[in-house]
């Protein structure tokens, strides 16, 4: 399953540790956004390690799903289309 994870973290500390987090699972395509290719399994245990993570108090995370004739038909624009830090 492809997926989208945007967040918007207002903890520089907390943001920086999710990132980190985020990227044993995807590639981060802007900042606050990851695209991640997982299984179920690898999903649920992504989700439950960035709920730990958060203050769902304040901060928030949508994952969005997409099918994988979706995923390809995406388009991408610009150089080298990913975020490093």
């Amino acid at each position: 399953m492809y997926w989208v994870v945007a967040y918007d973290v207002v903890s520089d500390r907390r943001r920086q540790r999710l990132l980190s987090l985020l990227k044993d699972y995807g590639i981060p395509v802007q900042r606050s956004v990851v695209e991640c290719d997982l299984d179920e399994r690898r999903f649920k245990e992504m989700r439950e390690r960035v709920l730990g993570a958060i203050s769902r108090r304040v901060d928030k995370v949508n994952f969005y799903r997409a099918c994988g004739n979706c995923w390809f038909l995406a388009e991408r624009y610009g150089p080298a289309n990913n975020f490093r830090q």
